[in-house]
C-alpha cells in the first residue's frame, strides 16, 4: 500500500514539471565536473529537498511585489496560457543551474538570457524596466534565494549561520551569471536587502499574479496539495512584505503545510537532480535517500 502511494503522489508532483524540456538529461557526458556548486555545497542539499516547492511558490509571491519586475511578467509571459510551462522552464534553469555540469549551467543561463531579450516596457507608475537591467535581475534572482533557503530552515531543514550564509553565496554564482546586481553574500543581508527594498509597492500586475497563483489552472489532483503549500509559503513571508502583498494565512497554515511538507519527505525523498550530479561526480551515495523518476529523467 505504501507503495503504490507513494508512486502516485510522486506520478502526480512530477507531472506538474514535465512540461517541457527534462533537465540533466545527458549530464553522463561530463564525468568529474562539479559544476558552479559541487557536491560538498550547501546547494545541493537545500534545492534536492522538497521544500524548494514551497520556496518557489514563495518567490513568485514576494517577486510580485516590485511593480516594474511584475509589469514585465503580466505584459510579456504567457504564464497564463501555460502555468505548467513556466513552471516547468523554471523548474530546468534551477536544477540546471544547481546540479548541471558546467556547459549545462552555461546553456541553462543562455536560454534566460535569451527569453529576457525584448521584455521592457513601462510600469503603471511611469517607470522604465527591462529584465535584463542588473537591479531588477536581482530582486528575482535573490527572492529565488532567500526563499529557498527560508522554506528549506522553516518546514525540516538544519543549517547553522555559517551553513546558510555558503547558501546564499554559492548562489551568487548563479545570479553573477545572468548579471544581477547586487548580490548580498550572507543570509542576513539578503533578508535585510529584501525587506527594505525601497521600490516595493502595490500594483495591478501584482494583483493579477497574485489572483493566479492563489488559483491556478492545475489538476484537481494536485488542487489541495498546491493550497497548503501556499499557504505554508504566505505564514514565511515577513509582515511588511505580506502587507504590501495583501497576504494573510489561514488560520493553521503553519501546522498543515508543516505536515504536508513532512509527507512529502517521507514520500518523495530527494531530487534525482542531487543524485545524477553525484553519479556524474563519482561521489558515493546511498540511493535509497533518492526518490524514482519517471522515465529516468531528473528534477
Amino acid at each position: 500500500m505504501f507503495r503504490w502511494v507513494q508512486s502516485r503522489v510522486v506520478d502526480s508532483v512530477s507531472g506538474m514539471f514535465a512540461h517541457a524540456e527534462m533537465p540533466l538529461q545527458h549530464t553522463g557526458d561530463f564525468p568529474g565536473d562539479p559544476g558552479l556548486c559541487g557536491p560538498d555545497s550547501v546547494s545541493w542539499r537545500v534545492i534536492g529537498d522538497v521544500s524548494v516547492f514551497v520556496g518557489g511558490i514563495r518567490a513568485l509571491l514576494i517577486q510580485a511585489a516590485h511593480p516594474e519586475v511584475v509589469a514585465g511578467v503580466d505584459e510579456h509571459s504567457r504564464y497564463r496560457e501555460d502555468p505548467l510551462g513556466r513552471l516547468s522552464r523554471t523548474s530546468f534553469y534551477v536544477t540546471s543551474s544547481t546540479y548541471g555540469a558546467r556547459p549545462e549551467v552555461d546553456e541553462a543561463i543562455k536560454l534566460v538570457r535569451s527569453a529576457h531579450q525584448g521584455v521592457s516596457g513601462t510600469s503603471h507608475r511611469g517607470r522604465s524596466y527591462s529584465a535584463s537591467a542588473p537591479e531588477l535581475a536581482a530582486w528575482v534572482h535573490n527572492t529565488l534565494t532567500d526563499s529557498f533557503l527560508t522554506a528549506y530552515q522553516r518546514f525540516g531543514g538544519r543549517l547553522s549561520t555559517e551553513e546558510a550564509d555558503r547558501f546564499v553565496a554559492e548562489q551568487t554564482q548563479v545570479g553573477a551569471l545572468l548579471g544581477a546586481s547586487p548580490l548580498p553574500t550572507t543570509a542576513g543581508d539578503l533578508r535585510t536587502w529584501i525587506t527594505g527594498h525601497p521600490a516595493l509597492a502595490p500594483s495591478p500586475g501584482m494583483r493579477a499574479a497574485i489572483d493566479f497563483l492563489q488559483n491556478p489552472p492545475i489538476p484537481a489532483a494536485q488542487r489541495t496539495g498546491y493550497r497548503l503549500l501556499m499557504q505554508g509559503a504566505i505564514t514565511t513571508i515577513p509582515r511588511d512584505l505580506a502587507g504590501i502583498l495583501g497576504l494573510v494565512a489561514l488560520p493553521g497554515a503553519r501546522l498543515s503545510s508543516t505536515t504536508l511538507v513532512l509527507g512529502l519527505r517521507r514520500l518523495m525523498k530527494n531530487s534525482p537532480a542531487w543524485q545524477a550530479a553525484l553519479e556524474r561526480c563519482h561521489v558515493p551515495y546511498d540511493p535509497r535517500l533518492f526518490r524514482d523518476q519517471p522515465n529516468g529523467a531528473a528534477a
